[in-house]
């Protein structure tokens, strides 16, 4: 799938409904992330972190760059650009935001909008180690073959509902994550 397929497919649909059904009754905490996707050799790949071993939420998980909105931040897509900016070096003159995907609810009291945009002119990521302990990129096409999608039945506060993964080489990519990607992947197998 080329840049140009890959934002036809995006723009020319609606959004599906999450997979992620499930919803929390208590006050949430507003966040937001980017799903950046770059080309690289006419292939697609999605940029993925792995979040600092010392941090308190979610140590050594793969994630999104993006976190809490705070009041300064004008909507969801400020706060994604910003957070991509202080977590891996990446300006926003760089991001081409093409739309957003419904938001997700965590279980750690957030509820979170994923902002989806393209990646130009980029060089190299400036990581901030406080959050970030490495960035990478995985090609699109993993996503989008549902082989890697895999879904197993938790139960929580005595609710049941689904985690999400989807690994890659040596990589767990999983919850939350995993499920935008899954979310992301059945809007683009909308328009086949």
């Amino acid at each position: 799938m080329t840049k140009e397929e890959f934002i036809q497919r995006f723009q020319m649909q609606v959004l599906p409904i999450s997979v992620h059904k499930f919803r929390y009754q208590q006050q949430l905490k507003s966040a937001a992330v980017l799903i950046p996707i770059l080309s690289n050799n006419n292939q697609l790949e999605v940029v993925l972190t792995k979040r600092a071993s010392h941090l308190t939420h979610h140590p050594g998980q793969i994630s999104f760059p993006g976190g809490k909105v705070e009041k300064f931040d004008a909507n969801f897509t400020a706060t994604a650009l910003r957070e991509t900016q202080e977590e891996i070096g990446l300006h926003a003159s760089c991001i081409e935001v093409i739309g957003q995907l419904k938001p997700y609810q965590t279980i750690s009291g957030y509820e979170i909008t994923p902002i989806v945009a393209m990646v130009s002119n980029h060089k190299r990521y400036q990581i901030d180690e406080n959050e970030v302990s490495e960035v990478f990129h995985v090609p699109l096409s993993h996503f989008l073959q549902r082989q890697h999608h895999i879904q197993l039945p938790v139960y929580h506060h005595g609710e049941h509902h689904k985690v999400h993964f989807m690994p890659y080489n040596q990589y767990n990519i999983w919850g939350a994550t995993a499920a935008m990607l899954h979310d992301l992947s059945t809007l683009l197998d909308n328009n086949n």
